[in-house]
This record gives structure tokens, sequence and C-alpha cells, in this order.
């Protein structure tokens, strides 16, 4: 086997590391906006609007 084989196979697996890292976070980001979607809906809210709403 040559080394031009080894160098693309190294980029081939960094770029599937890199594609399931950002969909990993793609996907938690989207798990966390329905997390806080579901809370606010029943009622919870976030302490930075609270500070909000005081200083009106």
């Amino acid at each position: 086997m040559s080394h031009t084989f080894y160098i693309a196979m190294s980029y081939a697996v960094s770029a599937i590391v890199i594609l399931c890292l950002v969909a990993w976070t793609w996907l938690d980001g989207r798990a966390r906006r329905q997390e806080l979607a579901e809370l606010e809906a029943s009622g919870v809210r976030r302490r930075s609007a609270q500070a909000k709403d005081d200083a009106a």
C-alpha cells in the first residue's frame, strides 16, 4: 500500500468524525430547544426573562 492510501484514509476518517460531531451537536440542540419549549409551555420561565420583567 502507498502513503497516499494512508493519507486519504486519515482525511476520510477525520471527515467522518467531524460530520458525526456536527450532527450530534445539531440533534442535541434540537432536543434542548424542544425541552425548553415544553418547560415554557408548562409555565416555567427563564431567569433572564424574569430580570427583564423586574426592570420594567
